[in-house]
């Protein structure tokens, strides 16, 4: 009986310590608060990473969140309600020139990833003279970009088409159905579920212009305060993106349970993203796009003052930590 009762005491302190380890393990994980502009296939990595355990491994606790508007993204990185913010590259340009203290780190989202779609009757770019076009907000860095790869397609705007302001995709694939606009542009994987409803593909962003859509920002106080703390995720982001790139079959399962996809769009979005270079491997920035990101911002507010050279918004030293950090490759 008393060689029982010892064992057991053994057993139960045995589980005690295991215990602790957890606990205190769970506990050692610092709580790092992400936004994110949406819930896309562009943004799709930083969910994936998170739900993979890589943040996990660098002691961090991520939580990601979304937060639409630009403004409110960079004053929770201000106020230090979230330490990263990832949104449109000519957001935190914005906020930079409105003297609110943040600076891009990192890519996410390196290039266009639009198409543009059109009614079933029109073919080409040339079919487009006379349209309306649906845009979610005319002044929007995305709006400014189309009117880049029509231009370099012969048309100008306003002489040759029009744009409106038609709100998110769903509602411009509606307004497409409707006869309200004559075509919009789609974010892959979107463009092809409007394809299978018979609209037309009239091209790629990618065909006329490069340039960086959205990025990793941070409050650059906080950032050279807690640096080491942003090395550990920068890592675990390199590493995710690394697995999310060299993994089909689990990132495209990832997309159809995450993004409720199906599986043949989820695969050629996957497809897209990696072949055309829009996910970068070290999360680096696209710095030809991030020139052509502020040109199009000075079309939007060159009035109110120009756009600096990119080395005013960005600073790469925490990616390039990061990589040293990870044996430099």
């Amino acid at each position: 009986m008393g060689g029982r009762w010892v064992a057991g005491q053994t057993l139960l302190s045995l589980l005690f310590v295991i215990g602790s380890f957890d606990l205190s393990y769970a506990q050692s994980k610092i709580r790092f608060p992400v936004s994110v502009a949406s819930k896309t296939v562009g943004f799709s990595p930083i969910w994936a990473v998170s739900k993979q355990g890589f943040f996990d491994r660098q002691g961090l606790q991520v939580e990601v969140v979304l937060m639409r508007g630009a403004e409110k993204a960079a004053l929770a990185l201000v106020g230090e309600s979230v330490y990263v913010g990832l949104g449109s590259a000519d957001a935190f340009v914005t906020a930079v020139e409105s003297n609110i203290n943040v600076s891009i780190i990192g890519g996410i989202i390196n290039r266009p990833a639009f198409v543009l779609m059109a009614r079933k009757q029109l073919k080409t770019y040339q079919d487009l003279r006379g349209a309306v076009i649906g845009v979610t907000n005319v002044s929007s860095g995305p709006a400014v970009a189309l009117r880049f790869v029509l231009k370099a397609k012969g048309l100008e705007y306003p002489r040759d088409y029009k744009l409106i302001p038609a709100g998110p995709e769903i509602e411009r694939v509606m307004g497409l159905n409707s006869g309200q606009m004559d075509a919009t542009p789609l974010a892959v994987p979107s463009n092809f579920m409007a394809e299978e409803l018979g609209y037309s593909a009239i091209g790629s962003f990618l065909d006329a212009v490069d340039y960086q859509v959205s990025v990793f920002a941070v409050n650059r106080a906080w950032a050279e305060k807690n640096r080491p703390l942003l090395i550990r995720f920068m890592k675990g982001m390199i590493l995710g993106m690394r697995w999310y790139l060299s993994n089909k079959d689990a990132a495209v399962d990832f997309l159809v349970k995450e993004h409720k996809l199906k599986p043949e769009h989820a695969r050629r979005g996957w497809e897209f993203f990696k072949e055309k270079g829009i996910w970068d491997p070290q999360i680096d920035l696209n710095m030809k796009g991030m020139r052509t990101a502020l040109q199009i911002y000075n079309e939007v507010y060159g009035a109110k003052g120009a756009a600096g050279p990119p080395e005013k918004y960005i600073d790469r030293s925490f990616a390039r930590e990061a990589l040293q950090e990870l044996g430099g490759k």
